[in-house]
């Protein structure tokens, strides 16, 4: 209500809040999706758990989460940019074998075209379908550094389990019981454009993910233009 010109206490928010009946939403209970291949070789974790980028095309992070609805178990996979949290890539599916989590990776090799000269670490858990053959050379084909948490605990890829979080806290647990898949994709097409391009989030100046990126081009583009302009007088 600030951003749109409304001066009002936060305080004043939770009272009408409950007069109306109304309250945030709340996570629930969390299930693990993470199978990780032993046999199989790691890459290395590049990160860390330092979830943190100075631009975009840097570092993404992928994950997948589970959904029930009445056609059975359903999954959604997200791949998300870390300098603005924004969501570059998703899929919803009814099984959770390699090519579904590969089909939210191209979603997001489409729309960024990153190129090897911006060294974008992909990161992410030690899931089977991360670390396969068919998806590590993806990651390879396009130039990306694999990156995977070294002690398949959840804090390795911690800010992709915030993002899953907030999807389940958010949609599926707000908006269910899901009848089908065709309706799971919906929803998921609709948050996924609302939280880009609406949704504020506190980490990032309260402040929507593509407004945060639109800055920061916006600022490169204001140095150029200054440094062109130097060179020319």
């Amino acid at each position: 209500m600030h951003r749109e010109g409304l001066p009002i206490a936060r305080c004043t928010v939770q009272r009408l809040m409950r007069k109306l009946g109304l309250e945030g939403a709340r996570r629930g209970k969390k299930v693990c999706t993470t199978r990780p291949d032993v046999a199989r070789p790691c890459p290395l974790d590049l990160v860390n758990r330092q979830f943190t980028a100075q631009r975009p095309n840097q570092l993404w992070v992928a994950d997948f989460t589970y959904v029930s609805t009445w056609q059975g178990q359903m999954f959604a996979a997200f791949v998300i940019d870390v300098y603005a949290r924004r969501i570059v890539g998703w899929r919803v599916s009814s099984h959770m074998r390699t090519d579904f989590v590969v089909d939210a990776l191209e979603q997001a090799l489409y729309a960024r075209h990153p190129s090897s000269d911006e060294k974008l670490i992909h990161h992410s858990d030690r899931g089977s379908q991360y670390v396969s053959i068919r998806y590590t050379e993806r990651l390879e084909e396009a130039g990306l550094m694999p990156s995977v948490g070294s002690t398949g605990d959840s804090y390795d890829n911690a800010l992709a389990e915030t993002i899953n979080g907030l999807y389940k806290t958010e949609v599926i647990h707000k908006r269910g019981p899901w009848k089908t898949r065709e309706s799971l994709e919906l929803a998921t097409l609709q948050w996924v454009h609302w939280f880009n391009h609406s949704r504020l989030l506190e980490s990032i100046g309260h402040i929507p993910p593509a407004e945060a990126e639109a800055n920061y081009w916006r600022q490169v583009a204001n140095t150029v233009q200054a440094n062109a302009c130097t060179s020319t007088n």
